[in-house]
């Protein structure tokens, strides 16, 4: 089966807990991107000229949309306008090759977006803030209760272990359009495989660390890896949770056998052993590896495979285009949650204490969670004892999703952590929020408790009747989603 066929197939069959914004504008004056300069050439392969990525004009902010703050009038333009908003969003991204359509439909169900565009998400994740000079500044605050470690990664620290990491999968012959599955714990390593993938332009499928072998052989015969990046060991209260027992298992269930396995030794613990000819060990091939520079890829190319719970059916694999996801990701962060490009969303353990400590400690602006996360403390310790003990001066908004945040849940989290507390809805196959409050946008902090915000620029939700017709205010109907939105992937 060809490598389209196959990402047809994903896309039509159908949370990990650290993030930072790919965002920050830096704006250029437009025009065609810079030619390339060659580099060296490797000890392993041939380097083609060394991309250029450029920032395109736009009033775009990346604290406010084009129209000032109003929700009303950028909803108003998602639906009438598509072309324009989201041409002016896209601004907020660093892009190889300029688009020359913002839109185009194939079908009634197929739209490609940015198309010709070129752009890297790596680049615009990583790279573009070292060469504005911020490579000493903090991307990543990793910091696990379970083990009592912190660490501090700065923007070049991330970009050295990123372009080496990527070396490693090129020197292996992971190219463009080949297929990688992340099965890892929630450590940093995981997410310099995440970016690496993309990288080099590989589509990687990350899978959650705590699935069994029946439900890992299923997503790895689905997407079938050139690659699979694993750790010994997942870290859990109490326990340990060995990968590698557990991914052999699930390659014994499957025809489909990656060519490698590159595995990532937990510090302090028995390294794996290895299977000769077909095991790597991470740091052997780590301190070795040459690092590689971004490879731009067209807009549509898959960044991703994310598979559905499959809690109602058979898992189904979405594909993510590269150009929408990094724009509506981009736009999101100041549109819907109101943040500035540097400030992030660290997620603890559910822990009674540790989300007070992770708040306080790290100076943290907005936490985004999940209302089963929240029982869990509240729980162990009903009236917040735990956390009384931290000041959270700088916190001032939490947002839960994931699930329905019942009302109890909402209000004991607005009594306790005194700041707006927001629920949104997502679904994975939507890449995005579909309703949300929009505070970028300036919408209420204060909305109806139970209420999951207004619809998201991008998403018309509309409440229909049998007949296909609009119901009355607080009657039930059939909810029908009419999206101009472009991080699904419809081919």
């Amino acid at each position: 089966m060809s490598e389209r066929a196959l990402l047809r197939q994903v896309a039509c069959s159908g949370r990990a807990g650290w993030c930072w914004a790919a965002g920050g504008r830096h704006g250029s004056a437009r025009g065609k991107a810079l030619p390339g300069a060659r580099r060296r050439l490797s000890a392993w392969a041939w380097s083609p000229p060394r991309p250029r990525f450029c920032h395109l004009a736009s009033p775009f902010s990346s604290r406010t949309s084009a129209f000032g703050g109003d929700y009303e009038a950028v909803f108003r333009a998602s639906v009438e306008e598509p072309e324009k908003l989201w041409a002016e969003a896209a601004g907020g991204i660093a892009w190889h090759k300029p688009w020359a359509k913002t839109m185009e439909r194939g079908g009634p169900f197929s739209t490609s977006w940015f198309v010709g565009g070129e752009l890297n998400i790596c680049y615009n994740a990583i790279d573009r803030h070292v060469e504005n000079g911020q490579g000493d500044q903090i991307a990543i605050i990793h910091d696990s209760p379970v083990t009592n470690s912190k660490a501090f990664i700065t923007y070049k620290e991330v970009l050295e272990q990123v372009s080496k990491l990527a070396g490693v999968m090129a020197s292996h012959g992971v190219k463009k359009g080949d297929r990688v599955v992340i099965y890892m714990p929630m450590i940093p390593q995981t997410m310099y495989t995440m970016l690496a993938c993309s990288r080099i332009g590989a589509i990687h499928s990350l899978i959650f660390g705590g699935f069994a072998s029946k439900e890992l052989s299923s997503r790895i015969d689905h997407a079938k890896p050139k690659l699979i990046v694993t750790s010994t060991f997942g870290i859990e209260p109490g326990r340990k949770v060995e990968y590698v027992p557990l991914l052999e298992k699930a390659l014994e269930m499957i025809n489909h056998q990656p060519e490698k396995i590159l595995i990532y030794s937990r510090p302090n613990m028995d390294p794996a052993l290895l299977k000769p000819g077909r095991d790597l060990d991470w740091d052997e091939e780590m301190a070795k590896a040459k690092p590689c520079d971004c490879v731009p890829v067209l807009s549509d190319h898959p960044l991703y495979i994310l598979y559905t719970s499959g809690t109602t059916g058979t898992p189904k694999g979405v594909v993510r285009p590269t150009g929408g996801y990094a724009v509506m990701l981009n736009w999101t962060m100041s549109a819907i949650y109101g943040l500035q490009s540097k400030e992030g969303k660290p997620v603890g353990t559910p822990d009674a204490g540790a989300y007070f400590r992770v708040l306080a400690e790290h100076g943290v602006v907005a936490l985004f969670t999940a209302p089963t996360a929240i029982r869990a403390i509240r729980q162990q310790d009903p009236e917040a004892a735990l956390g009384k003990q931290y000041s959270l001066t700088r916190f001032r908004t939490l947002f839960v999703a994931g699930e329905r945040c019942d009302v109890d849940t909402l209000e004991w989290c607005k009594k306790i952590f005194k700041v707006p507390v927001l629920d949104h809805w997502w679904q994975t196959e939507t890449g995005s929020s579909i309703t949300a409050s929009c505070i970028g946008l300036g919408n209420s902090l204060t909305p109806s408790p139970g209420q999951t915000g207004k619809r998201v620029p991008g998403y018309n939700v509309m409440i229909l009747d049998d007949n296909k017709q609009p119901v009355k205010a607080k009657t039930l109907g059939n909810i029908v989603v009419n999206f101009h939105c472009f991080c699904l992937r419809s081919d």
